[in-house]
């Protein structure tokens, strides 16, 4: 069966940290991979320097041909000279035309990290955290025309930890769901699966989320706030107002059993610690960036701002 396995024609599709590890483990396996698509380089940071996708990276490492089209039904016919037995594909972020689908001989399967059908779509990993879930999964799906509504081949469930931020479950999710996909394409490839659908009427998409959702509503519970703060670490980040400036909260932890009879947004110490009043509880602000300059420690950021503590956030 190993021999068998190596002799599966892969083509992989995928662009963050979360798919290289997962190629990576297919890769450590032996698999056959015979060539990668991923997103085209990106601009990042202020001096916006080009960056290839890790997977990029990976795949070169590996001289494994890489493709990086902007839209892959330009790709159909490339694909179908390539033959490739099987495509699997974990957080590329392009649609994928069923002519592609349908041309693998075991067929397109997706590596999700939600339990589907819960949390169907691109973000499942910061709704989980948003919504502060204690339980989340990976599942192993068929694709179809349907956004992540496939049959299933292989699912797990996977604990939450309380103070997990999006980089920590990301990668414990990636490690899970890379186990889990070894585990579970010998038997897809010697039809030991019967695939399962999917309960309709358990179905829940991804809210979409915008840079502007990292806007801090003080009257929220501090659990709902530190939520937020874990899904949206380090992008884009959460942010509240002060004296009419923008003040990103880069590190904060929650208090979530003290409260005081303090107007919602207000900030003030306590235990030596600078805090701020929500509803349920309170935030501790540790390490924060007032707009235009570098992240401080609250501490100094309030020893710099006589007027800071005190005040409210707006």
């Amino acid at each position: 069966m190993k021999n068998n396995l190596q002799n599966i024609k892969v083509i992989f599709m995928g662009t963050p940290e979360f798919a290289q590890i997962i190629l990576s483990s297919l890769i450590e396996n032996k698999y056959n991979i015979i060539s990668v698509y991923t997103q085209g380089d990106k601009k990042v940071g202020r001096k916006q320097i080009f960056q290839e996708s890790l997977v990029k990276t990976l795949a070169q490492t590996h001289n494994i041909p890489v493709f990086t089209p902007e839209k892959l039904r330009s790709e159909i016919e490339i694909i179908k000279n390539q033959n490739p037995d099987l495509i699997i594909v974990a957080a590329y972020g392009k649609i994928i035309p069923q002519e592609i689908l349908d041309i693998p001989k075991y067929k397109a399967i997706n590596v999700h990290p939600s339990l589907l059908p819960k949390y169907r779509g691109a973000s499942p990993i910061q709704n989980a955290l948003l919504n502060g879930d204690r339980i989340t999964g990976t599942t192993i799906i068929l694709m179809n025309n349907e956004v992540d509504a496939g049959d299933i081949l292989g699912q797990i469930e996977i604990r939450i930890d309380a103070n997990e931020n999006l980089p920590d479950l990301s990668e414990k999710l990636a490690k899970k769901s890379a186990d889990l996909l070894i585990k579970t394409l010998p038997n897809w490839i010697n039809k030991q699966i019967v695939p399962q659908k999917q309960n309709s009427h358990e179905t829940t998409f991804c809210q979409i989320l915008k840079k502007e959702d990292g806007k801090i509503n003080w009257t929220d519970t501090a659990e709902d706030i530190f939520n937020r703060f874990r899904a949206f670490y380090p992008w884009p980040g959460i942010f509240t107002f002060w004296n009419g400036q923008r003040i990103k909260l880069n590190k904060i932890t929650l208090e979530k059993s003290k409260s005081n009879p303090q107007t919602f947004g207000k900030i003030f110490t306590i235990n030596e610690s600078i805090a701020v009043q929500a509803k349920d509880g309170i935030i501790i602000l540790e390490e924060i960036q007032l707009e235009g300059r570098g992240f401080v420690t609250a501490k100094d950021f309030a020893n710099g701002h006589q007027e800071f503590i005190g005040s409210i956030f707006e």
